[in-house]
């Protein structure tokens, strides 16, 4: 077999997890920083309810980035094996054919999005008040959704096929032109959310063009036209990626749960204090995802070639980089809570007063939920889907969805920031469990 990149059968694992961590990470954070930054700028440029709005949206974008993430971790896992097993076609028409139907999918969505855009923006929870502001914020970040799923697929390929550090430009490039684009639409042009959409927009579209790009040159994926078992191959890469679609469907209901029990408790200011920590979230979620994502090609080349002593030990390495990761962030939110607000909207503000009293409790949830996604990427690394499957919905629905209704009424004023850390809590201690009972 053609080598990739990278030797996973044989190259010392910290190594390996190494030369793929990094550049992952880096280029997660830069992916956050384009929601950060957005923040940022329209917190500055537009006011609380720019930031209102925007996070009104944000749960649309989060369902595509779900959708190619689902597409790209699947193709990478099965990709993954099939090269172990010397069977590179295979591993390329899985990739191949993730893209097509990713590209078909995200059209749809596009086309029904612009179609019935306030429609979309009242569903999402706008309210008569923040209807202008959402109604551009969508209507001009949708077309750019195309191209996200070209990057999410082609970010987890790339990685597999051995060239982790242009999977990191991926992020790091697009990050870079939408911060210049936030800046000078919003401020110099004044275009306000608008400007900010066309900016994420833009440079979302840079990346899956650069993610396409980077197959004409590849070490042995290579996008072929390749339809055979085409339904059966996405079934199955739909499958081994759920939990990365429903961990995006989880954190849009976080958000749209979120929304609601804070506006009825603190009305528009709450919703814009609660945006700071949705902000915030993808940061958390990158840093976790980049621990999961670098372990997982190591993990599933080596469970499919049944070396189970290299596939424990990528697991436990991942577990202690999630672990110290998770304590980073939860103690710089809960240290620096008054900084971080002051760099979205002024703290002595209505929703600043409400986000600086908030963000130590929420902060909380960090450490638990890089655990957790350390758990849930090693179970879809080895293909054991329904797991996966089953702690991503503990953690983002099914106990989060009665925490927020239920603490807020037992602790006013701090209990709906408790929900999150509660959640993901809960459900490490659920995993733990279920890992001590199946060992016993």
């Amino acid at each position: 077999m053609e080598s990739t990149g990278l030797d996973y059968a044989k190259g010392k694992i910290p190594v390996l997890f190494r030369k793929i961590f990094f550049p992952t990470l880096l280029g997660m954070i830069f992916t956050a920083l384009i929601t950060i930054v957005d923040g940022i700028f329209v917190g500055n440029g537009v006011g609380p309810d720019g930031i209102a709005a925007v996070n009104i949206i944000a749960p649309l974008y989060m369902v595509a980035t779900g959708i190619g993430l689902m597409l790209g971790i699947g193709a990478s896992v099965l990709a993954g094996m099939a090269l172990a097993e010397n069977a590179r076609q295979k591993a390329c028409a899985m990739v191949s054919q993730a893209f097509l139907s990713g590209t078909c999918i995200m059209a749809l969505l596009v086309a029904l999005t612009l179609l019935f855009p306030t429609s979309i923006a009242r569903l999402l929870g706008s309210s008569d008040h923040l209807m202008p502001l959402a109604f551009d914020y969508l209507c001009w970040l949708v077309p750019g959704i195309l191209f996200l799923v070209w990057s999410s697929i082609g970010m987890m390929t790339i990685r597999l096929d051995g060239s982790p550090n242009y999977a990191m430009m991926i992020n790091v490039i697009p990050a870079i032109l939408n911060i210049i684009g936030d800046y000078v639409l919003i401020f110099p042009l004044g275009m306000g959310v608008k400007g900010a959409a066309i900016a994420t927009a833009g440079s979302v579209a840079v990346g899956g063009v650069m993610a396409i790009v980077y197959f004409r040159r590849s070490y042995v994926i290579k996008l072929v036209a390749d339809f055979s078992g085409f339904r059966r191959n996405i079934l199955k890469i739909m499958a081994v990626g759920s939990a990365s679609f429903i961990t995006e469907i989880a954190m849009s209901i976080m958000m749209l749960t979120g929304n609601f029990i804070f506006m009825r408790y603190f009305g528009d200011a709450g919703v814009a204090a609660y945006s700071i920590a949705c902000y915030l979230f993808p940061l958390m979620f990158m840093m976790s995802n980049a621990v999961a994502q670098s372990a997982q090609p190591i993990i599933s080349y080596n469970f499919g070639s049944n070396d189970s002593g290299r596939v424990a030990a990528a697991f436990r390495l991942s577990l202690r980089v999630a672990l110290l990761c998770g304590a980073i962030v939860t103690v710089s939110l809960f240290f620096l809570s008054g900084g971080i607000v002051s760099l979205f909207i002024p703290i002595d503000s209505e929703a600043g007063r409400i986000a600086v009293h908030g963000l130590p409790v929420y902060s909380l949830c960090a450490l638990f939920f890089a655990l957790n996604i350390a758990y849930i990427g090693y179970y879809q690394s080895i293909g054991r889907a329904k797991r996966a499957m089953i702690y991503t919905l503990l953690r983002g629905v099914i106990l989060l969805v009665p925490l927020f209704f239920l603490l807020p009424s037992l602790f006013p004023g701090w209990g709906m920031w408790a929900a999150i850390p509660a959640s993901e809590c809960s459900t490490f201690l659920i995993i733990l469990t279920g890992r001590v009972v199946r060992h016993t």
